[in-house]
């Protein structure tokens, strides 16, 4: 998986420099960083609405489908920012010996 997203981080990095013609990414940046918040908004509204679709009908496909949305979406959202996908892997395996109540109670002391 972190080859995919270190991929996926290097396409990001090099469709900002695209036109907004030929990338959609791109287009992205160039409209601003409130853009594309509203479109990880959109993303996080169908993944919930399809993971309660998919309790009641038992098909995850389409939950699958809105998460890999919205995960491109905030990734796009930390390219903006200057972060690259590692960082989030990096912080989650900072995580790997924490529990989550442990973790939660560190970011409160902060």
């Amino acid at each position: 998986m972190k080859d995919v997203l270190t991929q996926l981080g290097d396409i990001l990095e090099q469709r900002k420099a695209a036109t907004a013609e030929k990338s959609y990414v791109a287009s992205l940046h160039e409209k601003g960083l409130n853009k594309i918040l509203e479109k990880v908004g959109e993303e996080a509204t169908e993944t919930i609405l399809a993971a309660k679709d998919a309790q009641s009908s038992g098909d995850n496909s389409e939950v699958i489908y809105e998460t890999a949305d919205l995960w491109f979406h905030t990734l796009v959202t930390l390219s903006h920012l200057g972060e690259r996908p590692e960082a989030v892997i990096n912080e989650l395996a900072r995580r790997f010996d924490m529990s989550g109540l442990e973790e939660k109670a560190s970011r409160t002391e902060k």
